[in-house]
């Protein structure tokens, strides 16, 4: 039996760890009723040191390893900002974004994307706005005699009514608080004010260069903010040992869902913008980036190192790997999920309804290797025109 190790990094996601347990095993269920398959998941394991949860499942004579690599308690720390902070962060950080020409350049890069993140932010803008006029209102409602007193209640009044009414969008479909302070961690990221995230990452990169010559292949998934997250791991971890995925163990770094540009288009994020680059140049490592023209939530426009305004020392890496939503879901779901930007932007994690489309429990659980399919698309100049063309 073949083996593989796969370092799954989620998003910016505060849910336990166990829940992408649950998904994972309900899709591979889907994906093996669906392709005439057996795909066995094994009960998940916490690490001692509660940095990990792992699983085993097995398919086709593969035995997958799958390592979901913890900061969800980082995430908490963040989200939900006190209401106070998320108040007197928003106005500052859109200022900042917009004097840096931050602003056009990402509507540029991602329109879709810009469009959902600034389009969130107007939305608390507007929040702020309408709190102030009711309790501007509620003011105007008090007896003559009690004027100009109750214009004294309109701060905390409106206060009130302002953390009410984020409560009342924090779901589905808007996600206002979730955004908001998903974008004030990248950008406090960028700057170096999240300073708990380097030691996490550090640890991340010492066990996945542990694990070269456990398996036969060694793959590592970035979602979301863990796209580039995942970059800066695997620079860390080629910073300490130039030499990992060269000694006969192949490592594929997939990149699914991306939002590079998220960050390394911030002007303040230099640093990333260097380890980019350098990993841009790491041929030790292939790169696969999964791309959804659908997912608002993603970026997917060109190269992500053209993208954040480097030159590209290799134009055909990453290997990018277009899906279309036909390859996953049917019409009916499309009509049904398509406002629920969060589904729609962990889609690419589920099983397709299609029995030849993209399907990334096959890819995770199946027999051809991950670094063969990173190679083969780099060869065959695997970047395509996303929305003109079919899904692979």
């Amino acid at each position: 039996m073949t083996s593989r190790i796969v370092f799954y990094l989620p998003g910016f996601d505060p849910r336990d760890p166990e829940v992408y347990w649950g998904l994972f095993r309900r899709e591979a269920r889907l994906t093996a009723a669906r392709r005439g398959l057996d795909i066995a998941v094994d009960d998940p394991v916490r690490s001692d040191d509660g940095l990990e949860l792992a699983w085993t499942a097995r398919s086709r004579g593969v035995a997958t390893r799958y390592v979901l690599l913890r900061w969800e308690d980082i995430v908490r720390a963040r989200f939900p900002q006190p209401d106070w902070a998320r108040l007197q962060g928003v106005p500052a950080l859109l200022w900042r974004l917009w004097r840096s020409g931050y602003a056009s350049d990402l509507r540029r890069e991602g329109w879709r994307f810009s469009t959902v993140i600034f389009g969130v932010h107007a939305i608390y803008l507007a929040l702020i706005l309408l709190s102030l006029a009711l309790a501007g209102a509620l003011a105007d409602l008090a007896p003559a005699a009690l004027q100009p007193w109750p214009l004294l209640a309109v701060p905390p009044v409106a206060y009130a009514l302002l953390v009410g009414l984020v409560r009342a969008t924090r779901g589905k479909p808007l996600y206002v608080p979730h955004l908001v302070d998903d974008t004030a961690f990248t950008h406090a990221y960028a700057a170096g004010e999240a300073p708990e995230i380097a030691p996490r990452l550090d640890a991340f990169a010492a066990r996945i260069r542990a694990a070269e010559g456990e398996a036969d292949e060694v793959v590592v998934v970035g979602h979301s903010s863990s796209s580039f997250l995942g970059i800066e791991v695997l620079d860390r971890v080629l910073a300490r040992d130039p030499g990992f995925g060269t000694r006969g163990t192949p490592v594929t770094f997939v990149s699914i869902g991306s939002v590079i540009p998220w960050l390394g288009l911030d002007r303040a994020a230099q640093g990333f913008r260097d380890a980019l680059l350098r990993f841009g140049r790491a041929r030790e490592i292939g790169w696969l980036d999964v791309r959804a023209p659908w997912d608002w939530l993603s970026i997917h426009g060109q190269n992500p190192l053209a993208a954040c305004g480097l030159t590209p020392p290799d134009p055909e890496r990453p290997a990018v790997l277009g899906v279309m939503i036909s390859d996953l879901i049917t019409g009916t779901d499309v009509r049904r999920r398509q406002w629920n930007l969060f589904q729609m932007h962990f889609q690419l994690l589920m099983a397709s309804q299609s029995a030849g489309g993209f399907d990334y429990l096959d890819l995770m659980t199946g027999p051809e290797p991950i670094h063969a399919l990173a190679s083969a698309g780099r060869e065959c100049g695997l970047f395509r025109e996303l929305v003109r063309q079919p899904g692979l």
